[in-house]
């Protein structure tokens, strides 16, 4: 009775202890969800789709795990001994039993057909290297030739048998060959997970493509949300058409064309055009990088090629954009070394474009700013039939565009969009876009309510030079330096023809390095630029060093970017635009540019003899030595202003145009010297002026009424849109449209 109540007294403890773990392990779980569920609400989720997520670590975590527990848990009383000292265990009585094992003895301290309970037990701890055990077992290697071990047996009585030595084979097998296999597999599937995310779900699905599939229900870009590129947007009104009303092209016998190709500089809105005429067509959307083709293996590009396509034929009439084509289209011809798989998916890529039929409602757009180096495979008709320019915007666009991104802000009531853009020559519509998101946040660090003209003015600074430093210690020394080189630059540039107007001067350093900078702004737009106008933008780059030199009588490294500038400038006079003396209206540089060539328009490559190159560089040396002697008359003409204009830049670190202008104005020589440059400056002729303004006003009435019929025709095209919606939402059975509307899917 007291063993069974002591029996019942342990159930009942293991049974609450049970009932312990039970709730901690329902606390846990509670825990868990608790910590999946602020995981899902962040966006950081620990656990990935709900699975737990394998790192290479884990792996290496559980195999010091197991060899720990080998080293201390399962170390085992190895007592292999010598075998002169086993026979002498025999002698001294302490082996009663001996198992013979292939070529192995095992002597044992005990009998086993007489082995007991509690003998087990003393044996089960001996076995885990217990100390404390009564029960032994020595194990030796036997000498084949030794003839007196039987009979010394036989007189001590010893039990001796022979065991047959038993081998597990799937053992072996699950050791020696699926472990370390299974092992190396997961190794590869992590390593290639890492390189390229081949090693997914399916290690075998890196042949799909990876294209995001956008429902047409999704696309809300429309032709009203694009600006600065109309007639780009012209271009492909007609693809918006056909895949509206494919009949009105097949019965006349008319064809679209198959593919288009978006070519200009980068943040021009290509890929944004692209979605517009998606969201225009409401069709579905494939988008895919040419990057994404390419993979490590040969063959995955040209599979992926074949799996876009056959997707795109299923889910017709469809829209299928391919950005930066320059990245599989490169050309074939003109290099010296190969790439197989980019060369299989330009392959497959034409092959699939020459056998698609344009009737079948699948557009194919594409994207890329480097057209010059495409295989002109590509380019021939019956692939791209039309390639279309996505220049830079010119004002008027970026006006348009500063207002379509200003449109969620607010804006200060005197604000006037139209200067801003006049500011913001030869930048693209992502530029664009990140200044106007600038001058929101700039307005709101400064605890303003509504965004100011000085607040976007601010925003294009830093955007274009950095960000400004007022509070970096600076050398007396050096930002005196500063300020009369910055006030040269200005002098320079308001007495010399045909210069844009300052608009700052500044020695409040800004980005890396920049102690200071003269901020032209241009009135008007210009395509190109008059011998007299390169020279006198030498003579602008020249002030800063000439207006150290007449201070200081010496120069110093701040005008080293400015120099390099200048020198660009007369190279290409005259290496490139024919305006030297020796050779006039030659080019001496055959090498063109492209979008994104990383170069400057000035910096030119050898096309020419060594007798050429010599005077190239004599004439370089002259011109930039009788400009430099003019810069250095005009600067001592104005000696006064030079002083005057420096201690006000010292004094407040920034003037604006109209305090320059007041100070110039109320020096004599120096109002009389900007009265006769203004003279000077390029005019146009009064029939010119007549006809150019009448054109560009008649533009300016166009522009607006199409942005009106766009706003128009995309707010009808919601006001449908929104009705559809409603009379699918009032038939019985149906859900609302937004509970079954999936976003973007990945194929």
């Amino acid at each position: 009775m007291p063993r069974i109540a002591y029996y019942l007294e342990q159930t009942e403890d293991s049974m609450n202890n049970d009932k312990r773990k039970d709730e901690d392990n329902d606390d846990w779980r509670e825990l868990l969800k608790k910590v999946k569920k602020k995981g899902e609400n962040s966006g950081k989720n620990p656990f990935k789709g709900g699975k737990f997520r394998f790192s290479m670590w884990y792996l290496l975590l559980a195999v010091l795990l197991l060899s720990i527990l080998n080293m201390f848990v399962f170390k085992g009383n190895d007592q292999s001994i010598p075998y002169s000292d086993f026979k002498e265990l025999i002698v001294d009585g302490r082996i009663k039993e001996v198992h013979y094992s292939g070529t192995s003895l095992i002597g044992y301290s005990f009998v086993q057909t007489e082995l007991t309970g509690s003998d087990a037990t003393s044996l089960l701890q001996n076995l885990f290297g217990s100390s404390n055990s009564n029960l032994s077992y020595w194990k030796t290697e036997q000498i084949k030739n030794d003839l007196t071990l039987l009979p010394l047996m036989d007189e001590k009585g010893i039990v001796y048998k022979a065991i047959p030595e038993s081998n597990n084979y799937l053992l072996d097998l699950l050791f020696r060959m699926v472990i370390p296999i299974v092992l190396m597999l997961v190794i590869w599937r992590y390593i290639l997970k890492r390189m390229g995310g081949l090693g997914g779900s399916n290690v075998m699905s890196f042949g799909q493509n990876n294209a995001k599939i956008v429902a047409e229900n999704d696309l809300q870009t429309r032709f009203k949300d694009v600006a600065g590129c109309d007639e780009a947007k012209d271009e492909l009104v007609e693809i918006v058409d056909f895949l509206k009303s494919p009949t009105k092209y097949t019965n006349i016998g008319g064809k679209i064309p198959k593919g288009a190709l978006l070519i200009g500089p980068p943040g021009t809105g290509k890929t944004l055009l692209a979605r517009a005429v998606a969201g225009e067509s409401e069709v579905t959307f494939f988008r895919m990088s040419g990057a994404d083709f390419v993979e490590m293996f040969v063959g995955v590009g040209a599979a992926r090629v074949r799996d876009l396509f056959k997707q795109a034929r299923e889910k017709a009439p469809c829209i299928v954009f391919i950005d930066e084509l320059d990245a599989i289209g490169k050309s074939r011809a003109g290099t010296l070394s190969t790439n197989d798989e980019r060369e299989q998916t330009l392959n497959q890529l034409l092959v699939e474009m020459d056998g698609f039929d344009s009737t079948g409602g699948v557009i194919i757009l594409a994207a890329t700013n480097r057209p010059e180096v495409l295989d002109p495979a590509l380019l021939r008709p019956g692939r791209f039939d039309r390639q279309v320019v996505v220049d830079k915007p010119d004002q008027i666009g970026r006006e348009a565009i500063l207002r379509i991104h200003s449109v969620d802000v607010k804006l200060e009531d005197d604000l006037d969009l139209l200067e801003v853009a006049k500011a913001t020559a030869g930048l693209a519509g992502a530029d664009l876009a990140n200044i106007v998101n600038e001058a929101a946040l700039l307005a709101v660090r400064l605890g303003r309510e509504k965004v100011s003209r000085n607040d976007f003015f601010e925003a294009i600074e830093k955007a274009a030079i950095g960000l400004q430093k007022k509070n970096k210690l600076l050398n007396p020394h050096e930002r005196e330096v500063t300020a009369y080189h910055e006030t040269g630059h200005a002098l320079v540039n308001v007495f010399t023809p045909d210069q844009h107007l300052v608009k700052k001067i500044t020695i409040i350093p800004r980005g890396y390095g920049v102690m200071g900078y003269m901020l032209p702004v241009p009135e008007e737009e210009r395509s190109f630029q008059t011998r007299e106008e390169l020279l006198g933008r030498i003579d602008v780059s020249l002030g800063g060093r000439a207006a150290e030199e007449i201070i200081y009588g010496t120069v110093s490294t701040g005008a080293g970017n400015d120099i390099m500038q200048a020198t660009d400038i007369a190279r290409s006079m005259i290496t490139r635009l024919g305006m030297s003396e020796r050779f006039p209206n030659v080019s001496l540089d055959r090498r063109g540019g492209g979008f994104q060539s990383g170069e400057s328009p000035y910096n030119q490559g050898r096309d020419y003899s060594e007798d050429t190159q010599r005077y190239i560089d004599e004439e370089i040396s002259k011109i930039m030595s009788d400009r430099y002697k003019r810069v250095i008359k005009l600067l001592k003409r104005h000696s006064r202003l030079l002083e005057a204009i420096t201690v006000k830049l010292l004094d407040k670190e920034m003037i604006e145009r109209e305090e320059l202008m007041d100070l110039i104005n109320s020096d004599e020589l120096g109002k009389s010297d900007f009265s006769a440059r203004k003279g000077a400056d390029l005019k146009p002729s009064e029939r010119a002026k007549v006809s150019g303004d009448a054109r560009n006003e008649a533009i300016k009435v166009r522009m607006a009424e199409r942005r009106a019929a766009e706003e128009e025709t995309a707010r009808k095209a919601a006001e449908e849109k929104a009705a559809r919606d409603a009379d699918e939402t009032d038939k019985p059975g149906n859900s609302p449209p937004g509970d079954s509307r999936t976003d973007t899917q990945d194929s």
